[in-house]
């Protein structure tokens, strides 16, 4: 789709009544964003469990027939949720680390805080992802899995970073990097849970001293908050 016919449909706007005369891949692309920016503020405030296609389709303002031209379920519409943006917070934090020279504490610092304030200034989508995923199964919880994978290559580069600096440390355990992962994980979504999505950057220094603890030592750890 280019970017001129993108502009002719705001997103969130249903396509004009009648003869529009947009190409089919455009009026699909309308509904398919529609559909997925619906499901997420559904999601957000109701749950996924109490969220239906019948609501889903309301909301977006499409025919039944065009959610199943796009999902084969409810589920389908969901995982696509989920799938729609991490790529960009992989991208927002290696865009943030990549400016530290070879300060790996640097680099965990600068990477923590574009993650935390990416999900902060996403809060429907932090409740969606961290809070409602489980509920929609199997499916939901090995997708989660496999985008786990990026922020797991991360963490060992750093550790391998922490050891070039310093290379009296050992080396990591093979464990850490998932310790982090699912560590951080969980304690974001309980935060989430509690309400405070939009706060999520005063997480930072704990969020910090935790990853640094893991990857190098306490002492270590103790100097980046410093």
């Amino acid at each position: 789709m280019s970017r001129q016919d993108r502009k002719k449909i705001p997103e969130g706007e249903p396509l004009p009544r009648g003869r529009h005369g947009l190409p089919p891949e455009v009026v699909r692309t309308s509904q398919r964003d529609r559909l997925i920016q619906a499901m997420l503020l559904l999601v957000a405030a109701r749950g996924y469990a109490a969220t239906t296609v019948p609501d889903v389709i309301a909301a977006a303002r499409v025919s039944r027939n065009a959610f199943y031209a796009n999902f084969h379920d409810k589920e389908a519409c969901f995982l696509a949720l989920c799938e729609r943006d991490l790529p960009g917070v992989v991208e927002t934090i290696l865009a943030a680390a990549e400016d530290t020279g070879h300060d790996w504490v640097a680099a965990v610092r600068q990477g923590l805080h574009a993650y935390l304030r990416w999900w902060q200034d996403r809060p429907e989508y932090a409740r969606a992802y961290f809070v409602e995923l489980p509920a929609a199964g199997r499916r939901a919880m090995d997708q989660r899995d496999r985008a786990y994978l990026p922020f797991l290559e991360m963490l060992r580069a750093l550790a391998a970073r922490a050891r070039a600096e310093t290379p009296s440390r050992g080396p990591v355990r093979e464990s850490v990097p998932a310790l982090i992962v699912f560590g951080v994980t969980e304690f974001i979504a309980a935060e989430v849970r509690a309400g405070n999505a939009e706060r999520l950057s005063a997480l930072e220094e704990d969020v910090l001293h935790y990853t640094v603890t893991l990857l190098a030592d306490r002492a270590t750890a103790d100097r980046a908050l410093g």
